[in-house]
């Protein structure tokens, strides 16, 4: 959050879609996002949220199919935006990438992990389930610096 806050200060970025997992009334990543952005300045008209980004290829899939994003910046950890980079080229978008500081120690090791097993399925995702996000749903207007 960090990152994406030091972005929208510096006008790098206009807005901030913030994406994440919804799934039960007490796991709220998208809200949780907004609250930290919002503490570290970045003013709350400006951060627009998708409350079903489960995965990162809904994530991707719906910054275009359902927010209407052309052109847009990825802001996450090195290995995370590799991986997004990754979906979103083989969904025929190209945003770019902004690696934010990696997680270290123990919980470094343990997301890395992890991310071998993340990127063999956003592979199988891709190229031979051909998986769609778990929910699309009509388009949604974003409102960012300059153009709310």
């Amino acid at each position: 959050m960090k990152a994406a806050a030091k972005l929208y200060q510096a006008k790098k970025v206009d807005g901030i879609l913030v994406s994440g997992d919804n799934s039960t009334e007490f796991y709220d990543e998208p809200s949780q996002m907004t609250e930290d952005l919002i503490k570290l300045g970045v003013p709350a008209q400006y951060i627009n949220q998708d409350y079903a980004g489960f995965r990162t290829l809904d994530s991707i899939v719906r910054a275009k199919e359902i927010f209407g994003l052309e052109s847009y910046t990825i802001i996450s950890q090195k290995f995370h935006c590799q991986r997004a980079l990754y979906i979103a080229k083989a969904k025929g978008q190209n945003p770019i990438a902004f690696s934010a500081s990696d997680i270290q120690s123990f919980a470094g090791i343990r997301t890395r992990l992890r991310e071998v097993f993340a990127r063999f399925k956003a592979f199988l995702d891709c190229k031979i389930l051909k998986t769609n996000p778990k929910f699309l749903g009509k388009p949604e207007t974003l409102h960012y610096r300059g153009h709310s």
